[in-house]
C-alpha cells in the first residue's frame, strides 16, 4: 500500500490563541488506488476527536468507529481522494467543468467536487510551472466559511503534483507551497 500522511498545525502567534494539531493517514492500494484504512486525529482550538475507518471493497462496506456502513465499491477516504484525483484525465477539461470523486467523510457518502478554473503559469519555489487550477468544494463550518474557499494548482503534466493551495478559513487564511520534489514519473512542465 501507499501510506499517506497529511498534517496541519498552527504556527507563531496564531498558535497561542487557536492551536491546531491535525493528522490524517491513509493506506491506499498501490494498484487499485483505493483505501484500506483511514485514520484521523483532529485537535482544533480545543475541539478534539479521532476517527478510524477500515474499508472492505469486496463487500462494499466501511467499518467506522465500531459501526458498519454500506458504501459504493472503491469509494475514497478524504485523503486518498486527493491522490486518486491526480490520476484523472484533465487533458480535455474546459472552464467550469466539474470533476467528482465519491468519498466517505464523517460517516457519510460525500461527493468531492472540483471545479476546473483554467490553466495558469504559477511562480513557485520550484520555478515557473504550467498549472491546472481547481476549486475543490470543501466542507464549510469548522475550517472554511464557504464551500469554495480553497484553490489548488497542480502541475499540467503527467505528474499532477500539487504546486500550491490557498484558501480563506474562519480565522484568517492559509497558503501551502511545494518546496521540493523527487521521483516524478515525468519531467515537470516548467514555463519557458
Amino acid at each position: 500500500t501507499y501510506h499517506m500522511i497529511a498534517t496541519g498545525e498552527s504556527k507563531g502567534a496564531f498558535d497561542l490563541f487557536y492551536k491546531v494539531r491535525d493528522r490524517y493517514e491513509s493506506y491506499m492500494d498501490e494498484e487499485a488506488l483505493m483505501p484500506w484504512l483511514f485514520l484521523r486525529s483532529v485537535d482544533e482550538g480545543g475541539f478534539k476527536f479521532k476517527q478510524n475507518q477500515a474499508y472492505n471493497h469486496n463487500t462494499g462496506t466501511v467499518l467506522a468507529d465500531g459501526k458498519a456502513f454500506t458504501v459504493p465499491r472503491y469509494i475514497q477516504d478524504m485523503l486518498s481522494a486527493f491522490y486518486y484525483s491526480r490520476t484523472l484525465d484533465f487533458s480535455q477539461a474546459k472552464l467550469n467543468d466539474v470533476f467528482t470523486v465519491n468519498c466517505f467523510v464523517d460517516n457519510e457518502i460525500w461527493d468531492m467536487k472540483m471545479k476546473f478554473l483554467g490553466r495558469e503559469v504559477l511562480k513557485s519555489d520550484v520555478g515557473r510551472i504550467n498549472c491546472l487550477k481547481f476549486c475543490p468544494v470543501v466542507q464549510k463550518g469548522r475550517v472554511f466559511k464557504k464551500e469554495e474557499d480553497l484553490t489548488v494548482w497542480i502541475s499540467d503534466d503527467a505528474n499532477h503534483i500539487p504546486i500550491r493551495a490557498q484558501g480563506e478559513i474562519l480565522v484568517g487564511s492559509v497558503k501551502m507551497d511545494l518546496t521540493s520534489y523527487t521521483g516524478l514519473v515525468a519531467e515537470l512542465n516548467r514555463c519557458k
